[in-house]
């Protein structure tokens, strides 16, 4: 990996601890640019998401930001330096404005207007139900939501499974602009066509254990079959 690590995994088991879903993990996350985790099905790439911010703690070893164990971290502090976005975008009862409020209560008009704007919605949606927005819009707001505590990292679990093609490429061009503007994406996908054209770094995960980590022509090329397919290499 080149340049600094946001997280840093040491020899981590997660799940139940009979039946781990991760296996001896070990791998240091970048700290800049789109990481993405690819895998089959069950290999527990949802699972190292939750660890980041703490929704699931590891059964042993050790998950590290910024050089501090995780149990170091107060839930509430580390999440709003590491915000998460779901496949399903939770909608809560109100306007946009009240869900984006949620992240912060003092949200005023001016910062609501500008987090509107980095998350590609217009304005005057801000007012509107929640409930009515369509799928695409209900992720580029939870992206909104997420980016108003200012996140150094943004963990995207397969944000846009449930989207159509339009949705999907509006999400992914938002994912890139937090990632050129130095917010660290950690992006779950089982697309490869997505990976192909949204990661800087890609981590394969087969059975819970790391497959492979590193670059997309260093992985089109690697020795395993299994990777080659992962990231959909010619």
């Amino acid at each position: 990996m080149t340049g600094p690590a946001a997280f840093e995994l040491r020899s981590v088991f997660a799940g139940p601890s009979d039946a781990p879903i991760l296996r001896d993990v070990t791998v240091d996350l970048p700290a800049r640019g789109v990481t993405a985790v690819a895998g089959p099905s069950g290999s527990g790439k949802s699972s190292l998401l939750r660890l980041l911010n703490r929704l699931d703690e590891p059964v042993s070893g050790d998950v590290s930001w910024q050089g501090r164990n995780l149990h170091d971290w107060s839930p509430t502090e580390l999440r709003r330096q590491v915000g998460m976005v779901f496949q399903r975008p939770p909608i809560f009862r109100g306007t946009v404005r009240d869900n984006l409020r949620v992240a912060s209560s003092s949200l005023d008009d001016v910062r609501a207007a500008a987090v509107m704007s980095d998350a590609n919605l217009p304005v005057e949606l801000l007012d509107a139900d929640a409930s009515t927005l369509s799928g695409g819009e209900a992720q580029r707001m939870c992206f909104a939501r997420a980016l108003l505590t200012e996140p150094r990292v943004v963990l995207a679990d397969e944000p846009t499974a449930a989207l159509d093609q339009s949705a999907t490429g509006s999400i992914e061009r938002l994912g890139r602009t937090l990632a050129d503007a130095g917010v660290a994406v950690i992006w779950v996908t089982h697309d490869t066509g997505q990976l192909r054209r949204i990661a800087d770094h890609v981590l394969a995960l087969v059975d819970g254990r790391v497959a492979s980590f590193g670059h997309l022509p260093e992985l089109d090329v690697h020795d395993d079959p299994i990777v080659r397919r992962i990231v959909g290499a010619a």
